[in-house]
């Protein structure tokens, strides 16, 4: 089992964010506007429980607690509510986010113990990777 714990900076984008966004109704504003944003995720873990404060710059941030296997609600950049289901896939952990507009893919690995990666797959299969540093 991975260990997530920690606190993480956001420090590079791959592939075509702009198209995930595109692909999930997100207008231009706030395409234009996620790209300036910087983040930080600082991670929690207790075995499959999970607790990730995201920090953003500009934009409100939030908190996600949930225990790997189970279902979580979260609110979109959309506006639109997803019920958002985990499980683990190896040592990545699998989050599945479905709203009446779309569903997608997020998934969480260690690349190394400094790095952690975000692989966003979008409804239309549109992917993208946001990287994160150990801070």
């Amino acid at each position: 089992m991975a260990d997530f714990n920690g606190k993480w900076n956001w420090t590079a984008l791959e592939g075509d964010f702009d198209g995930f966004l595109k692909d999930m109704n997100v207008g231009m504003m706030k395409r234009q506007a996620a790209k300036l944003i910087s983040s930080e995720h600082h991670i929690t873990q207790d075995g499959d429980n999970m607790s990730v404060e995201v920090v953003a710059t500009g934009q409100k941030g939030k908190h996600q607690k949930y225990t790997v296997g189970g279902t979580f609600s979260e609110t979109e950049v959309t506006g639109d509510v997803a019920e958002v289901s985990t499980e683990w896939d190896g040592d990545k952990i699998k989050e599945t986010h479905r709203c009446k507009a779309f569903t997608y893919i997020l998934i969480r690995e260690l690349q190394d113990n400094d790095t952690m990666v975000l692989h966003l797959d979008s409804p239309k299969g549109t992917k993208c990777k946001r990287i994160y540093k150990r801070m």
